[in-house]
């Protein structure tokens, strides 16, 4: 079958709207979902910037949201054509980690969501001209009007729920809730300091608020700063001098939990110090350098520790965080704006310019 998808043919330059051919049906425990939207995560836009670890060209697109049109059926296969479906990442669903419910920490993340995929999806897809694209992209590829993905990427939605602006729950809003939910198990009384005002760390916020969580929120950017207050936190500029003793002082004696989403070695130093004795510190972003801890930092019981997909199942945890949504409780909507497929490069352009927090990606032109 042919349709369109945006396709990256270099590190430099810019998105192509073309059309492409998926040269097979869904095998057993596979799904061909219709795209109603995607969003656009740093993890997409990271790969201009991977240094050649990532195959080119690909179809990216990881935030996938739609309509199951064909399924292969198979014992694991539980979902149904017409069934509305949230994608989120890969994983093998056998190993020890897949099997003690920490898909996120899969043995065989990397290979299937970022270096490759399966063996067997190549030349799945291929361009006008015959030309292989690279493999499913996180199991999805999703810039596109089809993906044909693994079933277990797959969570069933509500068919009355937003379909077109719920495929950031399978990756963006999923990690910076799930750091709150699933990683710190914040609840009512504990304190919380979120470096990064970004969908991550929104999310988490909005998280901490449902959660009945008291919330410090740094950034840069003053319109971000109102969307953490907006929805709930204490806002801090992230040059505000002293900044570690004013989170001190605003979570009487420093936060039990922070997170990282910046990937700044002066503010995760900064959020360290934020911590009161046996805090815990979580980084969501990937550190492109070394990080130098400053002396101090790691006293009296602070710990740190890397979270991969906000430490979810995502059957367990989409559900949840789209009941917290019907419930007025975790507004993810108002972080949206959307744009047709075929503007993607407009929509990278405000990603990297901080004038959206998250872009979704609409086929056939369709925006909202």
């Amino acid at each position: 079958m042919r349709f369109q998808a945006a396709v990256l043919r270099s590190y430099e330059n810019p998105f192509t709207i073309e059309e492409v051919t998926l040269r097979t049906e869904p095998a057993d425990g596979e799904i061909l979902v219709e795209i109603a939207g995607c969003g656009m995560c740093r993890t997409d836009l990271a790969v201009r910037r991977s240094a050649g670890r990532s195959p080119l060209p690909a179809v990216l697109g990881h935030e996938g949201a739609g309509v199951v049109v064909r399924t292969g059926g198979g014992p694991d296969t539980a979902i149904g054509v017409g069934d509305h479906v949230v994608l989120s990442f890969d994983s093998c669903g056998h190993c020890r980690n897949c099997r003690a419910a920490a898909p996120a920490y899969c043995d065989s993340f990397a290979s299937l969501n970022l270096f490759g995929g399966r063996k067997e999806d190549m030349p799945r897809l291929t361009d006008a001209a015959g030309g292989a694209l690279a493999p499913r992209w996180f199991g999805q590829s999703s810039f596109a009007r089809y993906a044909l993905v693994p079933a277990r990427n797959a969570v069933q939605v509500d068919p009355a729920l937003p379909l077109e602006l719920l495929g950031p729950l399978g990756c963006g809003f999923l990690t910076g809730a799930g750091a709150v939910l699933n990683t710190f198990g914040a609840g009512p009384g504990d304190t919380l300091a979120v470096f990064g005002a970004g969908a991550v760390g929104l999310a988490a916020v909005m998280a901490a608020t449902a959660a009945g969580t008291q919330t410090v929120a740094v950034d840069r950017h003053p319109r971000r700063l109102a969307l953490a207050e907006r929805f709930g936190a204490i806002p801090l500029p992230a040059e505000a001098a002293g900044l570690p003793e004013r989170i001190r002082r605003l979570t009487d004696g420093g936060a039990q939990y922070a997170l990282d989403t910046t990937a700044s070695p002066p503010l995760i130093n900064d959020a360290l110090r934020a911590l009161r004795p046996t805090g815990t510190l979580g980084l969501v972003a990937r550190l492109p350098t070394a990080l130098p801890l400053e002396p101090g930092t790691l006293d009296r019981g602070r710990a740190v520790r890397h979270i991969c997909e906000g430490d979810a199942v995502p059957g367990l945890l989409i559900p949840r965080l789209t009941g917290l949504w019907q419930a007025g409780r975790f507004p993810f909507d108002q972080l949206i704006r959307t744009y047709p497929l075929s503007d993607i490069n407009r929509a990278e352009r405000d990603c990297e310019e901080g004038r959206v927090v998250k872009p979704v990606l609409l086929p056939e032109g369709r925006s909202r």
